[in-house]
């Protein structure tokens, strides 16, 4: 049975007094895997939202196969319901296949050939066994089964409640819930959040394996590398939304190759915008030099100077027939896109001989972590990995003093700690993002460091309430107040998720340099590969190895809940 195709034309849509999504048109065939990328605050959820049908177009339509699949950013689950409940549900349309094909061909025994319900109920099997087909609904059960092991869920007992789940689990259930359902059109919210090596690699094979039409908003490079065939960049362009073909690092190029070709575009019609204004604005006040008339000449000189009035009212009239057509049609100005400016992302501590910033020994914290022995040095740049579950997390809160660990665990005096948690939550999130960074800092730090002069948030973002940004603008501006007031120590726990790829490139640059010590948690798998410090890998029940020198290139970064503390 043909896959049916996702079509969206002029999409429109207004949020907050402001126009998020403006005449977006969308062609998702079935077998491509098309990804969505952008600036935070973009759009990219807000029209996977539409597409799935949660939100209504302000204007434009979409046209949607009636089998579609829509992973939220949160889980759209109660949190008394178990496990077992959302599979049942997950694989509802399976059974149903299964159970209806079983009816049919009962009822076929039962009527002759020659009846006249025959041919009815026969074409009723043969569409109800091609749905069957496409969705592999006699494997439906082992398939569960199989995408519950291969996204580190297949523990769990099916009895457990969600509200027992962390978040990250329950995001890792519905993603399951989705594939062992395997809808014909797919939509994915950052897919790879909460996701280790092993869980992202098979979310990657699945996804690739999708007969259908897959629509990706994602942050995660290496994951966009993998699947995709498509790329669509919400970001400003010359043309409205860019649609690239091929993967992430295709795309790369291309977009450095567009940005030129918009900026000479714009930089060619303004000069000849002026040329043309001075043309049909001088040239139309000339009048035939100024000199005296021969003899010869004063016979027919009326007739010489109303031909040349002619050839310059010709060229005043060309001039301004291209000059309204130039000022219809010229290309906006580029706009100037966020570059993270921050200078110094970690404080230098005073030199003390040699002596780490902070020393663990045999640091236990029953069920999380077991450390025997970590330093980390001044200008440390360290980089934790490791499978979930292994206490990435737990070991930042232990490094930031949030979390009581056994073991010896010395500091520094005075050592001041930031810590940018995975979860970014504001007390006030009726309050303005200029408020919260004034108020956070105080008045005189945060006029020192401007918060536009970070590069983190635009000018037109600075009075919304907080809690009207998107995930990745409330991370923009939990880092924002890290960065502002370096501390000595910065602790960044999966610093990558949520932002868009051009921030995440710019933070691997800025965390490679400069003083005081850096600490990140990742399963960031494009940063890992390029980052050029020390690594540590933890493993579940608490074995660990180190590497001294990690030979790759250089960190990326995200960030969470902010916390500034000192000791």
């Amino acid at each position: 049975m043909p896959q049916p195709a996702l079509l969206a034309h002029d999409l429109v849509r207004d949020l907050g007094g402001r126009r998020v999504l403006d005449g977006i048109s969308l062609t998702a065939s079935p077998g491509h895997r098309i990804g969505l990328i952008g600036e935070n605050g973009v759009g990219k959820s807000t029209l996977l939202r539409v597409l799935a049908g949660v939100d209504e177009p302000d204007a434009g339509s979409v046209t949607r196969p009636g089998d579609l699949g829509f992973l939220h950013q949160e889980m759209p689950y109660d949190a008394d319901s178990t496990i077992a409940v959302v599979l049942d549900e997950a694989l509802r349309e399976a059974r149903e296949d299964l159970a209806e094909l079983d009816r049919l061909g009962e009822e076929l025994a039962r009527v002759p050939d020659g009846a006249p319900r025959h041919q009815e109920l026969l074409d009723a099997y043969g569409r109800r066994l091609e749905q069957a087909q496409d969705r592999e609904s006699w494997d439906a059960d082992r398939r569960a089964a199989l995408v519950l092991d291969g996204l580190g869920l297949g523990s769990f007992g099916h009895h457990r409640t969600l509200g027992s789940l962390s978040g990250g689990q329950r995001g890792r259930l519905a993603l399951a819930a989705l594939l062992a359902r395997r809808p014909s059109a797919l939509l994915l919210d950052e897919p790879t959040n909460h996701l280790d090596d092993g869980a992202a690699g098979f979310l990657e094979e699945q996804v690739r394996g999708l007969p259908g039409t897959v629509v990706i908003a994602s942050h995660d490079r290496a994951f966009l590398d993998a699947v995709c065939t498509d790329l669509i960049d919400l970001d400003p362009a010359v043309d409205g939304p860019v649609r690239y073909g091929g993967n992430y690092s295709a795309y790369l190029g291309e977009k450095r190759a567009e940005r030129e070709r918009w900026e000479r575009r714009y930089a060619e019609e303004q000069q000849e915008l002026e040329e043309l204004r001075t043309s049909a604005g001088v040239t139309a006040h000339r009048v035939a030099p100024d000199r005296g008339r021969t003899d010869n000449e004063k016979m027919g000189y009326g007739h010489r100077a109303g031909r040349v009035q002619n050839q310059i009212s010709r060229r005043v009239r060309n001039a301004t027939r291209r000059l309204e057509e130039l000022e219809r049609t010229r290309v906006a100005e580029p706009t100037r896109p966020l570059r993270f400016a921050a200078g110094e992302l970690a404080a230098r501590a005073e030199d003390e001989e040699g002596q780490p910033l902070v020393s663990l020994r045999d640091v236990r914290v029953p069920g999380r972590l077991a450390l025997d022995a970590l330093e980390v040095e001044a200008t440390e740049r360290l980089l934790v990995t490791g499978g979930n579950g292994a206490g990435k997390s737990t070991l930042l809160a232990v490094l930031a003093g949030r979390l009581t660990a056994e073991g010896e665990v010395r500091r520094r005096r005075r050592l001041t700690v930031g810590l940018l948690t995975q979860d970014t939550v504001f007390d006030r999130p009726d309050r303005t993002v200029r408020d919260t960074y004034e108020l956070s800092l105080g008045a005189e730090r945060a006029e020192r460091v401007p918060l536009r002069s970070l590069g983190l948030l635009g000018e037109a973002d600075l009075e919304k309430p907080v809690g009207r940004l998107s995930v990745g603008q409330r991370r923009r501006l939990a880092l924002a107040l890290l960065v502002a007031h370096p501390p000595q120590l910065l602790l960044l726990d999966e610093p990558t998720n949520h932002l868009s790829p051009a921030l995440c490139d710019e933070l691997e640059t800025a965390l490679g340099t400069g003083p005081g010590a850096i600490v990140l948690a990742s399963h960031d798998r494009w940063l890992r590969r390029r980052w050029q410090g020390r690594e540590i890998r933890l493993e579940a029940g608490g074995g660990q190895w180190e590497d001294a020198v990690a030979a790759r290139t250089r960190p990326g970064s995200h960030l969470a809940g902010s916390c500034l503390e000192c000791w």
